[in-house]
C-alpha cells in the first residue's frame, strides 16, 4: 500500500501548558482553520471537540488527553490535547513519551506558571522539541516581553521571538512576522483571512531591532550561519527558517509566537510554525529498545518496511466498542486482522479493528504505518507501556514511568447488586489510568482507591457513578503515608526451621538493612559468595522481602527507601525450598525494620499560591500553621505575589475553600507532589493514636 502523504510531512505534536492557559481553545481553532470543523467550539459553552467527556464540559477543564488529526499545507498533524491540572499529570507524561514535538501555551499575563515548569521538565526528559505560543495577548496586563523573560529565567530555555505583537490588551490587532518582515493584521471576527501588509512606519525601527536580535540568536546555533553572518553575507528568510528548524530539533532554541486563541488571532502562523520548525518522524533519532531478556540495545528506523515496533500509551474503555488501545507506531506497519507480539507480556495479540481517533469519534482504517498514531480494538492483555512488535524481530521499548499516588479513600457498594458492578468499574478505570490504584484494607476488608489528588479521586468517583451506574458510599480522603527506617541494622540472622512428619522446611539468611536514598524504593543487593545459598533460592528471598515491605510495623503503611543486602546464610540439601527462603526473607525484613527505628514518611507537595499583595500576611501565616516551609515570594503582574512553599498534603485538604475565604475569592493555588519526608515526632504520635 503506497502512502498518501510522505513521512516527512507528518507531525505528531502535543499541546501542553498550565491549567487555563488556553490549550483546548487553541486546539479548537486549529481544527476550525484546518477545515476539520465548521464551527468553533467553546470551553465555556461545553461545545469543544477534544473536551468530549461530560465532566470536562461541566467543569471546563481537560481530564483525559484527546487525539485529533488535522491537515495543514499538505501535512498531516496528529494533535494530542493534554490536561493542565497536576492531578492528571499521567496524561501529559504518556502523551509526551510518544510525541515528536510540542506546543507550549503560556498565558501572556501570568507568564511561566508552576504547571508550565512541570510540563517543560517532562518535555526535557523525553527530549521533545517545542514552540512557544504566548496566548491571551488581548487580556489586561498582557506582556510578550515579560513572558519571554520568564521562559528564559524560570525554564532555562533559549526563547527566540519570531513575532512582535501589534498593540496589546484591548488594542491587540495582530503581529509582525519578523522573518518575512510583514505585518499580519486580523480584520474579521473569525480570523479566517488575515491580511499581510507592509510594517507601519511607527513600528519599523522597533521591528528592525527585534529582527536583528532574532538573527543573532539563530546564527549562534549554527557554525555555517555564524561564518556567513560575520562575513557580512545576506541572511535570507530561507536561511533563517532552516537554521531555526535545526536549532529547534537539536533542542538549542525555542521559537516564540504570540496571539489570542479566543479572539481568533495568531493560530494560522502557529500552524505554519508547527510545519516549519517541529520535527517529522524522520527528523528524530531511530527509536531504541532492548532485546527481550537481555541488555543488548537495538534500534528501529522510521520506515514502513522495517520490523514492527509500536508503543501502547493509553487504554480507554468505550461503552459502545469496548477496549481501545492507543498506540504510536515507530517502525513497520500494522494491518487490520494481523497478529502482533506483545514483547512486554510475551504473548500474541490479534489486531481487531484499526481506528483513526477524532476525540471521541472514530473512523476505520485498513493499516497504520511508521510514524503514525492510531487506536486498535480487540486487544485483551495489552496495557499502557507495552511494546507491540513482530514475533520474529522482538524488541522491548522503554516503558512509561508514573508517579506514585499520594491520597486514598474507602469505597463501599450500597447494595449487593452494586458489588459486581463496582468491581468491574474499578477494574476498567484502573486499566485506563496508571496513577489510579485499587486495593483492600487488610484490617477492615474495605475497598480502597488511591489517586494523585482530591480532584483526581472526585472525577473517578463521579465517572463510576455516571458511566457504570454504581451506587456507593465514599469515605473521606486520607493521606498515603509510607514507613521507612532511620538507622542501619548491620546484621539480621534469621532461620526458618519447621519439622513435619515428612520433608521439613529449612532456610537461613543473614542480611543487613540501611536507609536508602529518598525515592529509591526497596533496593535488594545480593552479595552471596561461594554458593552458601544456591542461586535459585535468592529470588525467593527478595520476593519474600518485597511482600513483607507491603505493610510496615508502625501503622501498616508500605515500607520504602530501604536498602537490603543479603550476604550470608546456609541451606539444607533436602529440606530447603524456595518457599522456605521466601518465608525467611520476609521474617528477616520485618525484624530488621523493627530494629531500624522505624519512622513514618508523608508526601510533601510543592505549592504556589498567587494572592493580591493585601492578603500576603494572612496567607503566609495560614501556610505556616499548616507546617509549610516558605521557599520564597516573588511579584507577579497586577499587584499580586506568588508564594512558593513545600507543605505536607495532610494539611492541604479543603485548602481551596479556606484560601477563597482568606482572600475574598481572589487567591489561587496549584500544587504537585515533590517528595516523601519524615513526619515530626509529635504528629507521628497523634497519627498512631488515630486522632488525625
Amino acid at each position: 500500500m503506497v502512502r498518501e502523504v510522505p513521512l516527512e510531512r507528518y507531525r505528531n505534536i502535543g499541546i501542553i501548558a498550565h491549567i487555563d492557559a488556553g490549550k483546548t481553545t487553541t486546539t479548537e481553532r486549529v481544527l476550525f482553520y484546518s477545515g476539520r470543523t465548521h464551527r468553533m467550539g467553546s470551553v465555556d459553552h461545553g461545545t469543544t471537540v477534544t473536551d468530549w467527556m461530560e465532566q470536562e464540559r461541566e467543569r471546563g477543564i481537560t481530564i483525559v488527553s484527546a487525539a485529533v488529526t488535522a491537515k495543514w499545507r499538505d501535512h498531516i498533524i496528529n494533535i494530542i490535547d493534554t490536561p493542565g491540572h497536576i492531578d492528571f499529570t499521567a496524561e501529559v507524561q504518556r502523551s509526551l513519551r510518544v510525541l515528536d514535538g510540542g506546543i507550549v501555551v503560556f498565558d501572556a499575563v501570568q507568564g511561566v506558571e508552576p504547571q508550565s515548569e512541570t510540563v517543560w521538565r517532562q518535555a526535557d526528559r523525553y527530549k521533545v522539541p517545542r514552540v512557544c505560543f504566548v496566548n491571551k495577548m488581548d487580556r489586561v496586563g498582557a506582556s510578550f516581553e515579560r513572558t519571554i523573560e520568564s521562559i528564559r529565567d524560570r525554564l532555562g530555555a533559549n526563547p527566540i521571538a519570531i513575532h512582535m505583537p501589534i498593540g496589546f490588551e484591548a488594542d491587540f490587532k495582530g503581529m509582525i512576522d519578523l522573518i518575512d518582515e510583514q505585518a499580519i493584521i486580523y480584520t474579521d471576527e473569525l480570523g479566517t483571512s488575515p491580511e499581510r501588509r507592509e510594517i507601519s512606519t511607527d513600528m519599523k525601527s522597533a521591528a528592525a531591532e527585534m529582527r536583528a536580535k532574532m538573527i543573532e540568536q539563530i546564527v549562534e546555533t549554527d557554525d555555517q550561519l555564524t561564518l556567513k553572518y560575520l562575513e557580512g553575507g545576506e541572511i535570507s528568510p530561507e536561511d533563517i527558517r532552516l537554521g531555526l528548524r535545526k536549532a529547534v530539533i537539536a533542542g538549542k532554541a525555542t521559537p516564540v509566537l504570540c496571539g489570542s486563541s479566543l479572539r481568533n488571532k495568531g493560530v494560522q502562523p502557529l500552524l505554519d510554525a508547527v510545519v516549519d520548525y517541529l520535527p517529522s518522524p524522520l527528523d528524530i533519532p531511530p527509536v531504541r529498545g532492548l532485546k527481550p531478556d537481555s541488555d543488548e540495545e537495538i534500534t528501529r528506523p522510521a520506515q514502513d518496511d522495517a520490523p514492527l515496533s509500536a508503543l501502547v500509551f493509553k487504554i480507554v474503555t468505550d461503552s459502545y466498542v469496548g477496549r481501545l488501545a492507543y498506540m504510536r507506531v515507530y517502525s513497520g506497519r500494522v494491518k487490520q486482522g494481523a497478529t502482533v507480539y506483545n514483547s512486554t507480556k510475551g504473548q500474541r495479540e490479534r489486531v481487531g479493528r484499526l481506528i483513526r481517533m477524532y476525540a471521541d469519534r472514530r473512523e476505520d482504517i485498513k493499516e497504520v504505518t511508521a510514524g503514525d498514531i492510531a487506536a486498535v480494538l480487540g486487544m485483551k492483555r495489552t496495557f499502557t507501556g507495552d511494546t507491540l512488535c513482530d514475533a520474529a524481530n522482538q524488541i522491548v521499548l522503554e516503558s512509561i514511568t508514573f508517579p506514585e499516588p499520594v491520597i486514598f479513600l474507602s469505597i463501599e457498594p450500597k447494595t449487593l447488586a452494586d458489588q459486581d458492578k463496582m468491581s468491574e468499574a474499578l477494574h476498567k478505570l484502573s486499566e485506563e489510568d496508571p496513577t489510579f490504584r485499587v486495593g483492600v484494607d487488610e484490617n477492615t476488608g474495605q475497598t480502597m482507591i488511591w489517586g494523585m489528588g482530591e480532584l483526581h479521586l472526585e472525577v473517578l468517583v463521579v465517572r463510576m457513578l455516571r458511566e457504570f451506574k454504581v451506587q456507593a458510599r465514599i469515605g473521606r480522603p486520607r493521606v498515603a503515608y509510607r514507613e521507612s527506617i532511620s538507622q542501619a541494622v548491620p546484621e539480621i540472622d534469621q532461620r526458618y526451621v519447621k519439622q513435619t512428619g515428612g520433608k521439613g522446611h529449612f532456610a537461613h539468611v543473614v542480611m543487613s538493612l540501611e536507609p536508602g536514598d529518598p525515592g529509591s524504593g526497596i533496593v535488594f543487593e545480593n552479595r552471596i559468595k561461594g554458593g552458601v545459598i544456591p542461586s535459585e533460592f535468592i529470588p525467593a528471598v527478595e520476593k519474600g522481602m518485597r511482600e513483607a515491605a507491603e505493610s510496615g510495623v508502625l501503622a501498616g503503611y508500605p515500607v520504602t527507601d530501604v536498602k537490603a543486602t543479603l550476604y550470608d546464610g546456609s541451606f539444607h540439601e533436602v529440606d530447603s525450598s524456595e518457599m522456605a527462603f521466601k518465608v525467611a526473607g520476609s521474617m528477616a525484613f520485618k525484624e530488621g525494620v523493627q530494629r531500624g527505628s522505624p519512622v513514618l514518611l508523608e508526601p510533601i507537595m510543592r505549592a504556589e499560591v498567587v494572592v493580591p499583595e493585601d492578603y500576603i500576611g494572612e496567607v503566609n501565616g495560614d501556610l505556616s500553621a499548616r507546617r509549610a516551609t516558605i521557599e520564597g515570594i516573588e511579584p507577579r503582574s497586577g499587584e499580586t505575589q506568588a508564594i512558593r512553599a513545600q507543605v505536607p498534603i495532610a494539611e492541604m485538604f479543603g485548602y481551596a475553600t479556606d484560601l477563597r475565604s482568606l482572600t475574598q475569592g481572589r487567591g489561587v493555588f496549584t500544587m504537585e507532589f515533590d517528595h516523601y519526608a519524615q513526619v515530626a515526632d509529635q504528629v507521628t504520635k497523634e497519627l498512631l493514636k488515630g486522632s488525625r
